[in-house]
């Protein structure tokens, strides 16, 4: 089953994010499948990018979000 999750890139000690679409048996950070967004919380405000068209598209397609990236995509007016 695919999943659109969070995956941590950036620094020791500075967390940035990108939304991914992965199959749910890889590891947190392994093989993905399509970057779909970043989040950066480090901003003030944090910093939320999302490709809108291509969330969609793995939404419609059956892909499950976790239930931080369904905050994320709310925020941005994506329902999910």
């Amino acid at each position: 089953m695919v999943r659109l999750r969070l995956t941590r890139v950036g620094a020791k000690k500075n967390p940035i994010w990108r939304i991914v679409a992965t199959d749910q048996r890889n590891p947190r950070d392994g093989r993905f499948i399509e970057i779909v967004g970043r989040y950066n919380p480090q901003t003030e405000p944090s910093t939320i990018e999302v490709d809108a068209e291509r969330a969609q598209y793995w939404l419609d397609r059956g892909a499950q979000p976790t239930n931080q990236v369904k905050k994320l995509l709310r925020l941005q007016g994506i329902k999910a």
